[in-house]
């Protein structure tokens, strides 16, 4: 049986219960995903459908949630661009040795043609599609044009972003010939995963929130709604998921898209009554929740649920990725209990 509450509800139409997904639902809490990297490093996951394609899928088998987010990584886009990246888990997280820091550098990005170089996801989420044979939605993403900057920049993950910030307050204008660069690449890759199968797509902002409200608005936003402006969507709804950025909920409710990502510093009541008239609302529980007694859990479920109140346009979600740490037997109950309690709040 197909199961679209996923794509009701980010349409804000009736459902009769709320969606729920995780955000990095695929990955290492799961010990079948963990027996899958015994095998393989994490690029190379990336790299094969069939594998990614398995690991999209495992979460809904196993956890039961209402939507597939397909297997792959944010920084494949930079790498496609020309960068070297390197991924050794234990080591700090991602790196790229030669970051972005001179004009030339930047000039040499290539616009690449995503059915190129990216040709690995559109397989996988072909491949996804079809062997998920409708039981529910696929997601497609891309890191937002000033969140791949930043790491692409730095190098690495950073604490203080010095020299992103260094390229935006001092050379603006080289600031922003890169995240044009980036945001004409994204549309393309988010075009062209909406052609290979996914049935929505989310935008992620994880460092919008390492800037002021101004700043947000003219490095990030800006190229966000150019994006989702230029994406061939065919209809897919176009989640923007901004981490930190509690003070612009109404800009990112403007900027073209269907719903917005909110992380648990946002209160999902509040922002109902703010933008939940213009999208549908996606999130929001503290991911460190899951640690938590599987009756507390549920209790936070309820809280939530009530706070979003009756009606439409709410697709359940962490406010961010799950730990890699979490129990299984969490997550499962998790989800159970948004479908289970929400069943109230819907007619």
């Amino acid at each position: 049986m197909t199961n679209d509450i996923f794509l009701q509800a980010l349409l804000r139409k009736p459902t009769a219960r709320t969606p729920v997904w995780m955000m990095r639902q695929a990955g290492r809490y799961l010990p079948e995903y963990r027996a899958i990297r015994e095998k393989v490093d994490f690029l190379t996951l990336c790299k094969t459908p069939e594998l990614a394609a398995e690991v999209t899928i495992q979460p809904v088998d196993i956890v039961d949630v209402d939507a597939a987010i397909i297997f792959s990584d944010i920084l494949v886009v930079p790498e496609a661009m020309g960068m070297h990246l390197i991924i050794e888990e234990g080591k700090g997280g991602p790196q790229f040795p030669e970051p972005l820091r001179t004009e030339h550098a930047i000039a040499s990005l290539i616009n690449p043609d995503p059915n190129d170089r990216l040709k690995f996801v559109m397989d996988a989420l072909r491949l996804t599609r079809k062997n998920l044979n409708g039981r529910v939605p696929l997601i497609g993403f891309s890191g937002s044009p000033w969140t791949l900057a930043a790491y692409m920049v730095e190098g690495h993950g950073s604490r203080n972003f010095r020299y992103i910030k260094e390229l935006i307050y001092n050379e603006p204008k080289l600031a922003h010939t890169l995240l044009e660069k980036l945001a004409k690449t994204v549309a393309a890759y988010l075009s062209a995963q909406i052609a290979a199968g996914a049935q929505a797509v989310q935008i992620f902002d994880t460092w919008g929130g390492i800037l002021t409200r101004d700043a947000f608005q003219e490095f990030s936003l800006r190229y966000i709604r150019q994006v989702i402006a230029e994406t061939k969507t065919n209809g897919a709804p176009v989640i923007v998921f901004c981490k930190d950025c509690g003070h612009s909920l109404d800009a990112i409710a403007a900027s073209g898209c269907q719903a917005v990502g909110l992380d648990w510093t946002t209160d999902i009541g509040d922002a109902r009554r703010s933008i939940g008239n213009i999208v549908a609302l996606q999130g929001n529980m503290d991911p460190t929740m899951l640690y938590a007694r599987p009756e507390r859990i549920r209790e936070e479920v309820k809280s939530i649920l009530k706070k979003f109140g009756k009606g439409s346009g709410h697709i359940f979600n962490l406010g961010h990725g799950i730990l890699p740490d979490i129990p299984v037997d969490h997550a499962k109950e998790f989800i159970r209990a948004v479908k289970e309690e929400s069943q109230l709040y819907h007619n």
